[in-house]
């Protein structure tokens, strides 16, 4: 029976198709992009890329005969769906085979054109014919480019203290912006590295204008580094990015963009960039909102690993990661309160900051766990019920960072208990850490809470694990165990537990009349905080690892953990 439905159901079927009938069919729309061929160029010339697209935007990468990205631009096609977009080749590029490839995601087209040297001026009046064009199978090599002599590219690699003048930048324009890309050779950076003593500092020098400034290595170029460990610095216009090679995970990244990607083949950009328009009104509309003067613009750190056309940001860092900004002439020094993060939102976020002087030049020197665009501000803040406190320099000092916060009408509080939330919130604005915005692991913490983010993110770099039952307990007092605890966990971020030396717990807790009373669990932390100096024992020979923390005390307590770490 079932076989006599299926015949009849194939049978109309088969009538229905015979008459025009068509099954619809529904499915994704096909997106395309198609790209005219490119014909030979000369160095210098100016080659516009046309086509049309079904694509609402277009990303563009141009990659020279040496593997060298020269060229990245996005934008969106006309309403007809035809693009249009010129570059121009550098007057230095490498010779041979250049390929672009347009598109977005899996839709790509891509052309293959070769760039040649200019003809030169031939006096005979009657010249030989032209040499026939080499084949495909038979690629042009590159032209040796002469030794540089130092000084005359504009860039200077210093590795130990030995100065060699490194490649001249490419210049491109990228969104209407300048870009200046220094791709090391890797034979002279190997060559420099090999003569260096242990972890060395591989220091790129740009004396360029460039809006955009970026250094480029290959990934291989990379792991060579951080097995040296080796400190790589970019420097430029007033601006020094100092980054530990070990910090951008080079094989971690590897394996993101593919499992079979060569190190040689993975391009790493390290970028400096001056603010847009665009970032300079957000900054300035978030200082007219939080009450802040903008001592200093924006400026945007990144770190990019690119293969084909896959690209992996490297956004956080194990540790911290320096970065030094020229304040502009004329500043106050004693008017610059701290760095901030510019969130896309336009809201900040203190990063751990110092004020330095250098050739009598005043910089700020500001570190951070994470990549973002950083600016200086201007923030006094006293706390109308801190006068005469004696907590008062601390707590003010946390307010005008964006550490601590009031009650409101100008009132902070100094003597009331703090909870696990506030205290985890107080912690994670000190080190500089942005809120999680993912779910957080902790059964009593929702994710509407206030304090969901900052709890995430404490979690996250292990500053606290909860209780045993699987609780965090937001709104419960912290205790003095507690709190060092966790102020010892923050420790091994900043890297003050290293300058600890090995001592005895229970010979440590020992001097104190109550020292019986820490947990086991609690006991190293404790110590760690005792020895740091982040915290003392109260009147009498106590420590009271059980008593609550007050506000003025949590002030007290991340004010000289940032200090005792170098970071404020």
């Amino acid at each position: 029976m079932k076989k006599v439905k299926s015949y009849t159901l194939l049978l109309i079927c088969t009538l229905l198709l015979t008459v025009g009938w068509q099954p619809a069919i529904y499915a994704e729309p096909e997106f395309t992009v198609t790209l005219e061929e490119i014909t030979d160029q000369v160095r210098g010339a100016t080659v516009t890329l046309r086509g049309t697209t079904t694509l609402e935007e277009l990303n563009v990468r141009i990659v020279n005969s040496q593997g060298r990205l020269i060229f990245v631009d996005t934008f969106a096609p006309q309403t007809d769906g035809s693009y249009s977009r010129a570059f121009r080749i550098s007057a230095t590029e490498a010779l041979g085979n250049t390929t672009v490839a347009v598109g977005e995601g899996g839709v790509v087209a891509t052309r293959t054109f070769r760039i040649v040297a200019p003809a030169s001026p031939n006096p005979n009046p009657n010249p030989e014919p032209n040499p026939p064009v080499t084949s495909p199978e038979t690629p042009e090599t590159p032209e040796t480019p002469e030794t540089p002599q130092p000084g005359n590219t504009g860039v200077e690699i210093i590795v130990d203290g030995k100065t060699e003048a490194a490649p001249a930048p490419t210049m491109t324009t990228v969104n209407g912006r300048s870009v200046a890309t220094v791709a090391l050779n890797a034979e002279q950076v190997n060559s420099l590295l090999a003569s260096a003593g242990s972890q060395p500092r591989v220091s790129i020098a740009v004396n360029s204008t460039a809006d955009v400034v970026v250094g480029e290595l290959t990934g291989r170029m990379v792991s060579n580094m951080e097995q040296r460990q080796a400190v790589l610095v970019i420097r430029t216009g007033g601006v020094v990015y100092t980054l530990p090679a070990e910090q951008i995970h080079i094989q971690a990244v590897s394996q993101q963009l593919g499992e079979a990607v060569e190190l040689e083949d993975i391009i790493v950009r390290i970028e400096i960039a001056k603010p847009t328009q665009a970032a300079v009104t957000n900054a300035q509309n978030a200082a007219a909102a939080g009450g802040f003067e903008l001592v200093a613009p924006p400026l945007e750190f990144t770190v990019t690993a690119i293969h084909g056309s896959n690209t992996v940001q490297v956004s956080r860092f194990n540790s911290y990661v320096e970065r030094t900004i020229a304040l502009p002439e004329g500043i106050d020094p004693n008017k610059v309160t701290t760095g901030v993060v510019n969130e896309a939102d336009g809201t900040v976020r203190h990063v751990p900051t110092q004020v330095s002087v250098e050739s009598g030049i005043y910089y700020a020197k500001i570190n951070s766990l994470t990549n973002s665009a950083y600016s200086v501000i201007w923030n006094p803040l006293s706390f109308a019920d801190m006068t005469a406190h004696w907590a008062e320099a601390a707590v003010n000092d946390m307010g005008s960072r964006l550490i601590v916060t009031g009650v409101g009408e100008g009132q902070f509080r100094p003597d009331l208990n703090i909870t696990r939330a506030e205290f985890a919130a107080i912690l994670v604005r000190g080190l500089g850490l942005p809120a999680e915005n993912g779910d957080v692991a902790f059964p009593d913490v929702q994710p509407g809470a206030w304090y969901s983010g900052v709890v995430g993110t404490a979690q996250a770099y292990g500053l606290i694990n909860g209780f045993e039952d699987g609780t965090f307990r937001p709104q419960a007092q912290i205790t003095r165990q507690q709190a060092m605890t966790m102020l010892a966990k923050a420790m091994q971020l900043t890297g003050l537990n290293s300058q600890l030396t090995d001592t005895s717990a229970s010979e440590q807790l020992a001097a104190f009349t109550d020292g019986d009373q820490v947990a086991a669990w609690a006991a190293e932390g404790v110590v760690d905080s005792l020895q740091a100096g982040l915290v003392q024992g109260r009147d009498g020979g106590q420590l009271a690892p059980l008593a609550s923390v007050t506000r003025a005390e949590v002030a007290i307590m991340v004010q000289r953990l940032l200090q005792k770490s170098g970071l404020i």
